[in-house]
């Protein structure tokens, strides 16, 4: 920052300092921690020549909060990959169903925008697809903030609810699915060739919650890459121009990405071992009758508490799969 021109590129620049911030604020917790440390063994010193049951208990208090500190510090230690600190690019699509798996899109959905909030992250709404009676067809949210990805690249996958159909006439018990994808957002530097020929660029008008939210004129964008079937839809811009830019973009990052996936692939396959965490294997299952738990099938994490769960208190689930990996 103390170099000369630093500021002449402010996006670099930018860039610069949200690095320095961030890694300010995880020196700075270490720094804490480690006093506390320090404190509370003087106090404890203290407490051998003159006994204090009062004192006592607020350090047996306090250490629970370090303890808690030093698990989370030990959790941001495995945010090493190559694009851990990006923000990224969450999608949610509803499983064949109809009605009862658009409903549980739509909780899914409020679960991330939960988990978001809790943790501090900004959220920019990208695309939003309603369903055809409640709930949503697909969503696809940018989350933004310091290792973004790293913590939620672990949702990827089928997610099923078991749940007593509050659509079902006769109540019955129904089993539901939606699938996550997570994509990290990359700057503009990352080198994919797209040839033209291999997209088909749909524009249609775009949906949602009515009033100002839903444009006149056929501004949304869907962008398909025939080869590998992925399909990107942009429709939070006001022109077609900036939608078909943002969409390209993500097409750029789920191309990317799945290229490294097979690298890793092929390379995980010549060592003899080969986890498949790809769409359609079943992740996380979120039972709400004939009992209360979630549990996530990959680490064996559960709970019972369904409710706190769907609020976006995922940090277990999150954490077991770091660590797992």
């Amino acid at each position: 920052m103390n170099s000369p021109g630093f500021w002449d590129n402010k996006k670099q620049a930018d860039i610069v300092i949200l690095k320095l911030n961030n890694l300010k604020k995880e020196t700075t917790k270490i720094k804490e921690i480690k006093k506390k440390l320090e404190d509370n063994k003087d106090t404890l010193n203290i407490l051998k020549i003159e006994p204090d049951e009062e004192v006592l208990s607020l350090i047996v208090e306090e250490q629970k909060e370090i303890t808690k500190s030093i698990e989370e510090l030990s959790v941001l230690l495995l945010l090493n990959g190559p694009y851990d600190k990006n923000n990224c690019i969450l999608e949610v699509h509803s499983g064949a169903g109809g009605t009862e798996a658009c409903d549980w899109a739509n909780m899914l959905y409020r679960m991330y925008l939960r988990y978001a909030e809790k943790n501090g992250f900004k959220t920019e709404l990208i695309d939003y697809q309603e369903g055809e009676e409640v709930g949503i067809k697909s969503v696809s949210l940018k989350i933004i903030g310091n290792n973004a990805y790293g913590y939620l690249k672990g949702e990827k996958g089928v997610h099923r609810l078991v749940r007593l159909s509050p659509f079902d006439s006769a109540n019955k018990r129904h089993t539901s699915f939606a699938s996550i994808d997570i994509t990290p957002e990359f700057e503009n530097n990352i080198q994919v060739v797209i040839n033209e020929q291999d997209l088909r660029i749909d524009v249609y008008r775009s949906s949602g919650c009515g009033g100002q939210g839903v444009n006149t004129t056929d501004s949304a964008v869907r962008i398909t890459h025939l080869p590998t079937k992925i399909v990107v839809t942009c429709q939070n811009e006001r022109s077609q121009i900036q939608n078909k830019e943002q969409a390209l973009k993500m097409l750029k990052s789920k191309l990317y990405i799945l290229e490294q996936e097979k690298k890793n692939q092929e390379l995980k396959n010549i060592q003899g071992t080969y986890k498949n965490i790809e769409f359609g294997s079943q992740i996380r299952s979120y039972v709400m009758h004939p009992y209360s738990m979630v549990k996530d099938h990959r680490t064996s994490k559960e709970t019972s508490n369904v409710n706190r769960v769907l609020d976006g208190d995922i940090d277990i689930f999150i954490n077991s799969y770091l660590k797992g990996e």
